[in-house]
């Protein structure tokens, strides 16, 4: 095993006794810096998000002075949740143009440059802008999402490297760096100074995180700077030419819809839920009946799909942090602690503070678990997941009750979901991350980081669906219905956690 690990270190440019990265390639610290600065850049975003579109509508504090777009609650939850669907959409194509086209390195270059573009869009007023630079940050980031995972895993010698769930660990780490910082920086100067400046501090965070990444790249794998299988030229045309058709077909659907005077937001929203839904399920078809794999890899992807069927329930309530969650905490939740003053964008830097300290307990407490031999499996650990954040809906009904007849309650109620959820997300993601390239054909390696991102699709649009439907997520009733869900979903994988530990295969 020694000498497998020095090879692998070799091969992928940390020379036995050079430097490292908290004993890892050294290329783990350039693809930590860029997440951190792309992570910085979107949750920055974020939080802004939902309370600038209420911002000067009828649910916001400022009375409808705050010179935001001023749209319902229910609206801004609507585009949020579409708007991360897309996010976790995109990631599929994005794991593609790695695999087929440009390969993840010059991939992660081309889409850091649309994140800024879309985050630079926003910095300016009005609605046609901000909806453009959504979607500019919306694609950048998908096509980053997938490729930069795929980067962490070339840089380990093959899924037995006993350090690679650690160099995810770490990886995750810079995610809620980047995460922590964002929402006190960008969302401080977005809300009580000037919105569009929050979002001018977004695109600079993500030019910081693109240059060090260009200056580090020599640190990185050799396959990272591969295209595993390039499309020959006559499919590279058949590609081109579908995407022309639909895009023509686009343009004069919509065209048509302005031109007979019915066009609403919600010709744009409802068809990307309904492919957020229609998609991932189709990929997972596909993958599974591609005759080309193995049987123990069918197999594997065959247990994959309760992973991600979990994921995408998890996903679901979490995702609400940063909308539902966001909402109340800037409508019904007191903006004073200890006497400090602070805007609700801040609550978005809970969720990742707690992530930084409670990720080392967490992988100290699987180590002192292993080491007598009772870590529990990915499997129990996803079950965990699903309790843990339905349990956080559960103490969310406490709060929203209390603040029923206009009391604004005490932040530490909200500081006490974002807890419980932090602790099923740490169950949960990296182990998501880990187990999905270790399980991914060898044919689908990238496309399958975009499979596992595309169970946040899923999840999102569920609650997308449900805000354009008009149902009140805010309401007493659905919380309960959501967090009961989640838990009846956490004990089904349970109960059947030795059949899906068999379709594992060869994982642990």
């Amino acid at each position: 095993m020694a000498s497998s690990l020095t090879k692998g270190a070799t091969a992928q440019g940390t020379p036995a006794g050079g430097k490292t990265f908290f004993g890892h390639p050294r290329g783990l610290a350039t693809l930590f810096m860029i997440e951190m600065w792309e992570r910085f850049s979107f949750y920055g975003m974020r939080a802004l998000l939902v309370v600038y579109l209420i911002s000067g509508g009828p649910d916001a504090k400022d009375g409808g002075q705050g010179g935001g777009l001023g749209l319902t609650e229910g609206n801004a939850v609507a585009i949020y949740s579409v708007y991360l669907a897309m996010v976790y959409l995109l990631a599929m194509p994005g794991g593609w143009f790695g695999d087929r086209v440009w390969g993840p390195r010059k991939t992660v270059v081309i889409a850091s440059g649309i994140v800024m573009a879309g985050h630079l869009a926003l910095s300016v007023p009005g609605q046609a802008t901000f909806f453009a630079g959504l979607a500019l940050v919306a694609l950048g980031s998908g096509l980053i999402k997938a490729n930069i995972s795929t980067m962490v895993g070339q840089l380990y010698d093959g899924p037995q490297d006993p350090r690679r769930d650690g160099g995810f660990t770490l990886f995750y780490i810079g995610i809620n760096l980047g995460a922590f910082a964002a929402p006190l920086v960008i969302g401080t100067v977005g809300q009580s100074y000037n919105w569009h400046l929050g979002f001018a501090l977004a695109a600079l965070g993500m030019a910081l995180g693109l240059v060090q990444f260009l200056i580090g790249t020599r640190h990185l794998s050799p396959e990272s700077n591969v295209v595993p299988t390039p499309l020959a030229t006559e499919e590279r045309r058949s590609w081109l030419r579908k995407a022309m058709i639909w895009l023509i077909v686009a343009a004069v659907f919509y065209t048509g819809v302005v031109l007979s005077g019915s066009w609403t937001l919600n010709w744009v929203l409802i068809p990307i839920t309904i492919l957020g839904l229609i998609i991932p399920t189709g990929v997972l078809i596909r993958i599974k009946r591609d005759r080309e794999l193995s049987t123990v890899e069918q197999t594997k992807v065959s247990g994959y799909i309760w992973f991600f069927v979990a994921a995408a329930v998890f996903w679901m309530i979490y995702d609400q942090g940063g909308s539902t969650l966001s909402a109340f905490a800037e409508a019904k939740t007191a903006d004073t602690i200890f006497g400090l003053h602070f805007p609700s964008s801040w609550f978005q830097s809970v969720n990742p503070l707690m992530i930084m300290a409670l990720a080392p307990v967490f992988a100290w407490l699987w180590l002192w678990l292993a080491r007598r031999d009772r870590e529990p499996n990915t499997t129990l650990k996803f079950a965990m997941a699903l309790v843990l954040i339905g349990a956080s809906f559960f103490v969310f009904v406490v709060p929203m009750g209390m603040a029923q007849d206009g009391t604004k309650v005490s932040p530490l109620w909200l500081v006490s979901i974002y807890m419980v959820q932090t602790m099923g997300e740490l169950c949960l993601s990296p182990v998501g991350l880990s187990v999905t390239t270790k399980m991914a054909p060898a044919k689908y390696a990238s496309q399958m980081m975009g499979v596992w991102f595309l169970a946040v699709t899923a999840g999102d649009c569920i609650t997308g669906l449900l805000s354009i439907a008009g149902v009140d997520l805010s309401g007493v009733g659905v919380i309960t219905l959501e967090a009961a869900m989640a838990a009846l979903a956490g004990f089904a994988v349970f109960m059947y956690r030795k059949k899906v530990v068999a379709l594992m295969a060869d994982v642990h």
